[in-house]
């Protein structure tokens, strides 16, 4: 059965757009504001900018201090927080339907007064260095910002989203009131809404609370850097090894991103993918194993990932670029592919009972396509998926002359 889908979209008085799914079921709403900013926008000299600016404007306004920013939403049992990614940066709420309004005026409250008081400032740049360093002993997720470096490399979409200590420590307030001046402007805004809402009743609020920064749209004209594949091997002072194979995938607009996801399921998404079932079950090789796919504006990632014992390394790598060569020559079989795309509506439709992913979904969709897609097109497209069609995006991707591989190493002391 397919949920009911009740999508409205405005552009607001300033320029930036709504974008809402009424879902009258629940009690709850999910709402974010979306800034076309993200790490692929920065320099060398500024990377972990948007990301330090993400932590900065929750630290007071004129009107609020940094507890009174969380209490006022915590207190009606809501909860607020952002992210920043490679090329967005959301702030967003859930809460009551009947508490909405408070959570847009905390929101255009820290998002248009914040102060950025030095000891603010000062304080919060520790607490990113923690941040890093907590990275930095988490080596299954360090791996991926290693992956990503060489495989867009001397680039931003390779800068690690957090910065470096001296990127980080080199930020002054003036730093960020560009970053506002310059991004946070209503063109690059996408307010995204999902759950028992009234889209007109929202728009208003939102016209009431919210003003953005007039701007012109922004031109992502960066010339991706050539694609070098190679190998390289980092000692660290860890345990297990880790290992990261990884190649550039397709953009959110390339359709061929359904027969990405069917790849992905069958290659490490679940217990029962082929990757698992080698390396984990049939070898014991790694506890942890799974693929990962993600698509961005003009390109994606694809990529493999596992820890396996530092003697293991090879034999298990091996058994990877072996399953990536068996999907390239041996086209799926009618019930493996019919397995795969219901595993893939499953969780599709799983997912979307979520009111936060809902409204990711929405605004995701406005960003990238200017347009909205519904569940039934999204299962279409994944039930037109051909073994054909799976084989040649194996071929394209699984080429010796596209993979980089990346591995963490112990040190023999």
């Amino acid at each position: 059965m397919i949920l009911l889908e009740q999508y409205k979209k405005s552009i607001l008085d300033s320029g930036a757009r709504l974008v809402t799914e009424k879902i009258p079921t629940v009690r709850s709403v999910s709402l974010g504001v979306w800034v076309d900013a993200g790490g692929r926008d920065e320099t060398l000299e500024t990377q972990g900018l948007t990301h330090f600016l993400e932590h900065m404007i929750f630290k007071g306004t004129k009107n609020r201090s940094a507890l009174e920013i969380a209490l006022e939403i915590e207190s009606l049992g809501g909860h607020i927080n952002a992210f920043t990614g490679k090329e967005m940066t959301c702030f967003f709420v859930q809460m009551l339907d009947e508490n909405i309004g408070t959570a847009l005026e905390v929101l255009a409250d820290i998002m248009a007064n914040s102060l950025f008081r030095p000891e603010d400032m000062v304080k919060e740049k520790t607490v990113i260095l923690e941040e890093i360093k907590n990275l930095e002993d988490s080596p299954d997720d360090l791996i991926y910002d290693y992956l990503i470096s060489e495989v867009y490399p001397a680039h931003s979409l390779g800068y690690p989203i957090l910065g470096t200590p001296d990127t980080v420590q080199s930020f002054t307030a003036e730093h960020l009131l560009n970053l506002i001046k310059n991004s946070y402007t209503s063109d690059k805004i996408v307010i995204a809404a999902a759950g028992n809402i009234e889209h007109d009743n929202l728009c208003e609020l939102i016209e009431k609370h919210f003003s953005f920064i007039p701007g012109n749209p922004r031109n992502n004209s960066q010339k991706l850097p050539d694609f070098i594949p190679g190998r390289k091997v980092w000692e660290r002072p860890i345990s297990q090894a880790h290992i990261c194979i990884g190649t550039r995938a397709f953009p959110y607009k390339d359709d061929r991103k359904f027969q990405l996801l069917v790849l992905n399921a069958i290659l490490g998404g679940g217990m029962s993918s082929r990757l698992f079932q080698s390396i984990r079950e049939t070898f014991g090789y790694a506890y942890s194993v799974y693929s990962f796919a993600e698509s961005l504006s003009d390109t994606g990632m694809f990529g493999v990932y596992m820890g396996t014992d530092k003697n293991k390394i090879e034999p298990a790598a091996d058994l990877v670029l072996k399953e990536f060569k068996r999907l390239c020559t041996e086209p799926l079989h009618s019930s493996e592919l019919s397995r795969i795309k219901n595993q893939l509506k499953g969780n599709l439709m799983l997912g979307l009972e979520s009111t936060s992913s809902r409204m990711n979904r929405l605004a995701k969709m406005e960003v990238y396509l200017q347009q909205f897609v519904t569940l039934e097109d999204l299962i279409n497209n994944i039930n037109q998926v051909s073994a054909e069609q799976v084989l040649e995006v194996a071929n394209e991707l699984f080429h010796d002359s596209r993979l980089f591989t990346v591995i963490f190493t112990p040190t023999e002391e």
